[in-house]
């Protein structure tokens, strides 16, 4: 069975293609601890983009978990190379990806249940989902701050669904390979200097110097010398809720 993607490095395998509306992600935790690293799940739609992929992390779960931050920027980056260049492309703590103001998606995560903070996971699932194009008699302003890529600029005769998948997973290797790269021009500084570049300043950061704990991804807050410590955990339980 083909996997309707577009050519991918040799590290991506197997390549499961689901159907409009399966759930990548989940996808992608059922296959973990039998495929392992490299293992793909996407959704074929023309609505929307949907993936996620198996990583297999030598670091602690709670420093593995910035591996999110990177498969937003990967996104972004994705998007950025296929889109117009002049629609901003942002991010609003701690996953949600905006498109000229308006949100379109976010990244995901995933690990073993009950795994703990300090110890090393048998696999972590990243991915992303993102809208292409509104339901049918969608109406403007029903859905306020959200956006679509195609009534952005994102056409789907240039720019298949398939094609934007394809170039969210190689960017995806290129941030990760960064991001283990030590360095002035890698490592942890690198991710978080991508991901700190695309996100929205927002009220409750009222004008601080933002930066990342590379020991667990939370979201450091400094102002006058006080620092304030957003956990990344507590962001994503609530995202969720």
């Amino acid at each position: 069975m083909t996997t309707g993607l577009p050519d991918l490095p040799p590290v991506f395998g197997p390549i499961i293609p689901l159907r409009e509306g399966g759930d990548a992600l989940s996808r992608a935790v059922q296959l973990a601890p039998q495929h392992g690293a490299g293992t793909l799940a996407w959704v074929r739609s023309s609505a929307r983009i949907e993936a996620a992929v198996v990583l297999e992390p030598e670091l602690p779960l709670a420093a593995a978990r910035p591996a999110l931050f990177a498969a937003a920027s990967a996104l972004a980056d994705a998007l950025g190379a296929y889109g117009p260049a002049e629609v901003p492309i942002t991010f609003r703590w701690p996953a949600t990806i905006r498109v000229n103001g308006g949100a379109i998606g976010q990244a995901r995560l995933a690990s073993p249940p009950g795994t703990a903070d300090q110890a090393v996971p048998d696999w972590l699932v990243v991915g992303i989902e993102a809208r292409l194009a509104f339901p049918q008699g969608w109406e403007p302003g029903h859905g306020l701050q959200q956006a679509a890529l195609r009534e952005e600029g994102w056409t789907e005769e240039e720019i298949p669904a398939a094609d934007l998948t394809a170039a969210w997973a190689r960017h995806l290797m290129a941030g990760l390979a960064e991001w283990q790269q030590p360095g002035p021009r890698g490592g942890f500084s690198r991710l978080a200097e991508r991901y700190l570049a695309r996100l929205e300043a927002e009220p409750w950061m009222a004008g601080a110097r933002r930066g990342l704990d590379p020991s667990s991804g939370a979201l450091v807050l400094d102002r006058d010398g006080t620092r304030r410590s957003i956990p990344l955990t507590e962001a994503l339980a609530e995202s969720a809720a």
